[in-house]
């Protein structure tokens, strides 16, 4: 019996080959897109899943109240991790990290730059890490010891073995290698490539370890499998106010499963994050597959009268309802078979090209549990949902009316295929208004005023030599007619590395409590990086800067200071400043939040980087080259690179314009899919109206007449699709919208375009398919009459 539904369901597909194809693109196009955001949210949801631990390992963070606003921090006193290993029962495991420091590691000729982190505690015993060479247990045991990557000892040291060999790093530490894991997986939220442990018998972490107020570490806490996380908070925050007195501050643990999806934090709350994306795309897959098999329903529909005598015969021949349900569906389910091999192959072709554009490191593994699961779901639910109305429509046809000629194909599927068509329409106004409000709020994100130029800016890392030999550089770099300025700072001007209480001052209200961040800088700070003096100078290289302070207009307002400059301010331990300028407000941080209040120290010491400001009009290439030079000679030991700050600053938009582009992708591709149900259905109205336009075409009517007499009928579809999406994307792009400080106002002009768009396409479809009827010879569709 299967085997004949089989054989029936493909000679069906086979003699309607214009059919099938236009349903097989529809479905296979859905298909395809349902299995590249399949791949990726995948991705997105499994971050971290490899450890082994992964549900008992929690972050510890801090909410510290400024008044002004609350500042979640994941930086922690190094104290802390020795604090909690012991006294607390339901602490199994106390781990501290530094973050991912670059440093210049050397091997013979080889200079490399890798991402190493420093750690405390038994990480290996909390972390999940694949060891390939050396003993987990002893691998950080002894001092200057380093475990390092796969990768990192490819690059090393080729095929040869690595244990045991030392490597220098930063130019003075001998490292030895005792141990290689694997690399770290690409959905993994710890990504580095070395790992070294603290010497707690050195004198600096002897010191580090009575330090209570400098919080610039991770530290991590490994709990039993049902922990009391109220009494664990609780005692991570006695062990901070009995430490250092830190009433502003609220502590609490961050399990590893929200690090990825739930990172964002808006006062003291957790605002969601990457799962907001998660679920967009997951909700955009289902509409994709909904509207192809919308399509599919209709395009069946729409060739009812072709199978009604078939119907007619099989009943009158005895087959029950039930028998040509099944034999429809079987039809439904073998194209939808068809369509997901397609997709698959497919997807193998496109793969390399989305990993490019997601940045990541997808596979498809057909062997894969996971992924065989959701595709029995895809095609069970793509077969049942497209198949169903068919299936269930045409088995219900009467025999005797198919048979004597009284019966009108389609004439009750008309209203839920209007709705359909509508639905779909709602779905395309819906997606090209959002599009373009996506690409508007980064396009006005972008052209924002960041208080800075970061044209013709470059950056290049500061080392001890750059940092001894600096005044040289500066006047090389100048005399050479490239260069504008240069100055050196604490940290890249497109990041805040430093965040403090502000500081006080006379006529300070007792309740004021302002976070500020900070950068020190040295002389040309504002001349380098082209930022606006509001008020007073920038610093002079003079001993009295180390005395001084500049604020910017964001701390100047935070703090309620009408005339700044001149103000004495008090910071750290009987330290005070006098405040000597006011700057613009420069965006740092993220462009879509209002700008935090900053303070600027001097500091001609030690720096970060150097930022150099290139001459109007000089080529990058020959500043690069000088700079090189530059480097070369002063600091020979270290490897030269640099960034351009634009390029730089650009990349804080990357997940909005990748959810841009895959929004674009995907929105255009399901507006296809619906241009093809639209054809559906413009197929089926001109199928059912053939002959009537046949008449029309002997009476007189042209054309014109003929292609605004079917349009009629679908611009009415438009209209109530327009009326229903226009709220309804409002009111989803308004809330989308929200999240942002800074963002677009939704013009009710956009809507307008869009209703013109949509109204174009469907003119342009309709019209399509209605000329070749409305052209056609009139004899050809009343010879029988």
């Amino acid at each position: 019996m299967i085997k004949n539904y089989i054989k029936i369901a493909w000679r069906n597909l086979t003699r309607n080959k214009s059919f099938a194809i236009t349903n097989l693109l529809g479905l296979t196009i859905g298909i395809t897109c349902t299995i590249f955001i399949f791949l990726w949210v995948n991705d997105e949801l499994t971050y971290d899943k490899f450890n082994t631990n992964y549900k008992t390992i929690y972050q510890v963070i801090a909410n510290r109240d400024f008044k002004n606003n609350i500042y979640t921090d994941r930086n922690m006193v190094f104290p802390l991790q020795k604090a909690l290993e012991t006294g607390y029962p339901q602490i199994k495991n106390v781990v501290m990290s530094s973050y991912p420091n670059t440093l210049l590691v050397e091997y013979g000729q080889t200079k490399l730059k890798k991402p190493i982190v420093t750690i405390g505690g038994r990480y290996f015993d909390m972390f999940t890490c694949k060891f390939v060479e050396g003993d987990p247990k002893t691998a950080l045991a002894e001092p200057n010891s380093l475990v390092i990557t796969q990768s990192m000892a490819k690059s090393f040291f080729g095929n040869a073995d690595p244990i045991n060999k030392v490597l220098k790093v930063n130019g003075q530490q001998p490292l030895k290698v005792t141990a290689v894991i694997k690399d770290m997986p690409g959905n993994s939220t710890r990504v580095f490539e070395g790992i070294q442990a603290y010497n707690f018998s050195d004198s600096l972490v002897k010191k580090s370890m009575l330090q209570w107020q400098n919080s610039s570490w991770m530290v991590y806490v490994q709990t039993g499998d049902h922990p009391n996380i109220k009494q664990l908070e609780r005692d991570i925050n006695g062990v901070m106010v009995a430490h250092n007195q830190d009433h502003i501050s609220t502590y609490f643990v961050f399990p590893m499963s929200k690090w990825h999806l739930y990172s964002d934090f808006k006062d003291g709350k957790n605002a969601g994050g990457q799962i907001e994306y998660v679920k967009l795309f997951s909700i955009i897959a289902i509409i994709i597959l909904l509207i192809a098999c919308v399509n599919f329903m209709n395009l069946s529909t729409a060739h009812s009268e072709k199978r009604a005598k078939e119907v007619g015969i099989r009943k009158t021949l005895g087959s029950d309802k039930r028998n040509l349900v099944l034999q429809f569906f079987f039809e439904s389910m073998l194209l939808v078979l068809s369509a997901f091999i397609l997709s698959v192959l497919a997807v193998y072709l496109l793969l390399p090209a989305f990993n490019q554009l997601v940045t990541k490191q997808l596979s498809l593994d057909l062997t894969d549990p996971v992924f065989c699961v959701s595709a029995l779901v895809i095609i069970v639910f793509t077969g049942a949902v497209a198949g169903s109305y068919p299936a269930l429509y045409l088995s219900s046809f009467n025999p005797v009316k198919v048979l004597k000629g009284t019966f009108v194909a389609g004439k009750s599927a008309v209203l839920p295929r209007r709705i359909l068509v509508v639905g779909q329409f709602v779905i395309s106004i819906f997606l090209i208004a959002a599009t373009i409000i996506i690409y508007q709020q980064i396009e006005h994100v972008k052209d924002r005023d960041m208080g800075y130029n970061p044209n013709n800016l470059l950056m290049i890392p500061s080392t001890p030599s750059t940092d001894k030999n600096f005044s040289a550089i500066k006047n090389d770099l100048l005399k050479s007619g490239l260069i504008k300025s240069v100055v050196r700072t604490s940290s890249p001007i497109t990041e805040v590395w430093w965040r403090s209480p502000a500081p006080s001052w006379d006529g300070m209200p007792s309740n004021a409590q302002i976070i500020v961040s900070g950068i020190a800088t040295d002389v040309d700070f504002t001349k380098t990086m082209g930022i606006k003096l509001l008020a007073g100078h920038d610093f002079a290289g003079t001993p009295a800067d180390s005395s001084s302070i500049i604020l910017n207009k964001a701390c100047v307002d935070a703090m309620h200071l009408k005339n700044p400059v001149g103000t004495l301010l008090h910071y750290g331990p009987k330290k005070s400043f006098t405040v000597i300028g006011e700057i613009d407000n420069v965006v740092m941080t993220t462009p879509y939040e209002p700008v935090e209040p900053l303070m600027v120290l001097y500091n001609s010491g030690g720096s970060y980087c150097i930022s150099v400001r290139l001459n109007n009009g000089v080529r990058p290439q020959s500043a690069i080259a000088l700079l090189k030079g530059t480097y070369a000679k002063y600091s020979p030991a270290d490897i030269f690179e640099y960034q351009f700050v634009d390029q730089e600053f650009g990349k804080k938009f990357i997940a909005e314009e990748l959810i841009s582009h895959l929004t674009n992708i995907f929105a255009g591709l399901a507006i296809f899919i619906c241009c093809i149900g639209l054809a559906g259905l413009a197929s089926f109205t001109i199928e059912k109206r053939f002959r009537e336009i046949g008449i029309r075409k002997v009476l007189g009517a042209t054309v014109r007449q003929l292609l605004v007499l079917i349009a009629k009928e679908f611009l009415r579809l438009v209209l109530i699709a327009f009326l229903i999406a226009v709220p309804l994307t409002w009111w989803l792009m308004y809330n989308w919208l929200q999240k942002y400080a800074y963002h677009i106002n939704i013009s009710i002009w956009l809507f307008g375009a869009v209703g013109v768009i949509i109204l174009l396409l469907t003119m342009a479809v309709v019209s399509l398919n209605t000329l070749s009827a409305a052209t056609a010879n009139p004899v050809k569709s009343l010879r029988s009459e």
